[in-house]
């Protein structure tokens, strides 16, 4: 009991340095997306499409190498410590952004950019920091507000990369953004604080399937994840292209698109502690399969809808809907695993995120492409319900129910 009274001892400043480095990180890694195609260009790539092709492999290396090693940073976490990955992954991130800026052809951009996604994962680390150091009755909503850094630093990101660059040129960018990384590690480092674990109680903790009692919740919780990215990305590809047949004005297109592209983050920055607090007090199986049928019924309207404003509104309820999903994910996993697994099963919620984060975009833009636009929002619909049907089916109940909201 003392050691567990010393793990939560700390757990709201653990969370201040946790949602201030995730949005630090998050915003160096989302910040080149108004001006990536500018640099590939300033490195040598003339040709248009080839501007794209290059542009889409830099962007997506970060993913890739992210989704990849997720579980076995998560894995090292449970075994050597949670700061211990932060500290790894704000200093890595450091020196990879710094090193961008200093990229020569597209071939080191686009290794750097896989690099920056190896040695990061602050974000995954932090949710299993928090979900782990947290007392289990605000979880959830520790959770939420660690999701709302996040993804306040998705939306700010891109706004810093648009008018940044004009301001102190492409490449200082990238040490600025370096910088702000160093901030988060000197924070990391001097603030946060966890107990250190003993030699004997590392060579107790089993990781893998075999130790979860109950893998069904786990398996529902990694595909609810994998959906909610789907969901959202899965419009991204169509979105412009929708807005156009809604707008009639030319000029307007882009500018609807970007709030269209921003009513969800909002949406979900305003829910995500409001629904993990929510969580907390009436069940995360309930708050999940809640937000799943929300959401399906809201993306029906989409496919509807007749002017630029109406799509703006739904998407922003529709965030509102999606902010309470990942906390709730997390707390769900926390709490269906045995302590010293955490790590690694957040991990492969971490992979199965950016599988729904790189098939979504892809889907969505084959089925826009050969079936219409409305297809992609009712087809995501009924995903979305399938979702929450197995959820449903997938809870526990009765007697292990209570022992997994409380474990």
């Amino acid at each position: 009991m003392a050691d567990i009274q010393d793990d939560t001892a700390h757990w709201r400043r653990n969370l201040a340095v946790c949602v201030f480095g995730s949005f630090s990180t998050i915003i160096a890694m989302s910040l080149l997306l108004p001006f990536l195609p500018l640099y590939v260009e300033e490195l040598g790539v003339k040709d248009p499409a080839a501007i794209a092709e290059w542009s889409g492999a830099a962007y997506g290396a970060a993913f890739l190498s992210a989704a990849i090693f997720a579980p076995i940073w998560g894995r090292m976490a449970d075994l050597y410590g949670r700061k211990l990955q932060l500290i790894r992954a704000s200093a890595g991130m450091a020196v990879a952004m710094s090193l961008i800026g200093l990229s020569q052809n597209v071939y080191q951009l686009v290794a750097l950019r896989f690099l920056a996604g190896l040695l990061g994962g602050y974000s995954s680390g932090s949710i299993v920091l928090v979900a782990t150091m947290t007392p289990k009755d605000r979880t959830a909503w520790a959770l939420g507000t660690l999701s709302m850094g996040v993804m306040a630093g998705n939306l700010t990101g891109p706004l810093i990369g648009g008018f940044l660059p004009p301001l102190i040129g492409i490449r200082w960018t990238f040490f600025a953004a370096g910088g702000l990384i160093f901030v988060a590690f000197l924070g990391t480092t001097f603030l946060i604080r966890e107990r250190r674990t003993s030699k004997a109680e590392r060579a107790q903790r089993k990781g893998g399937w075999s130790v979860i009692p109950d893998k069904r919740p786990v398996v529902a919780m990694l595909l609810t994840g994998m959906m909610l990215m789907f969901a959202n990305m899965s419009i991204e590809p169509i979105i412009t292209v929708y807005v156009a047949q809604l707008v009639p004005d030319p000029a307007q297109i882009t500018m609807i698109a970007g709030i269209v592209m921003s009513a969800a983050a909002l949406g979900s920055i305003l829910s995500a502690s409001r629904l993990g607090k929510l969580a907390d007090r009436i069940g995360h199986w309930n708050v999940i399969i809640g937000c799943l049928l929300v959401s399906a019924l809201l993306l029906i309207p989409q496919a509807f809808v007749t002017a630029g404003w109406q799509l703006i509104g739904l998407r922003f309820l529709m965030g509102l809907a999606l902010g309470g999903l990942l906390p709730c994910v997390a707390a769900v996993i926390r709490h269906s695993v045995p302590e010293g697994t955490a790590g690694g099963i957040l991990g492969y919620s971490t992979s199965s995120q950016y599988v729904g984060q790189v098939t979504g975009p892809l889907v969505g833009g084959f089925i826009g492409g050969h079936y219409g636009m409305r297809a992609v929002f009712l087809d995501t619909a009924v995903l979305m319900a399938v979702a929450a049907v197995y959820g449903w089916v997938s809870k526990p109940r009765g007697d292990h129910a209570l022992q997994s909201e409380h474990r």
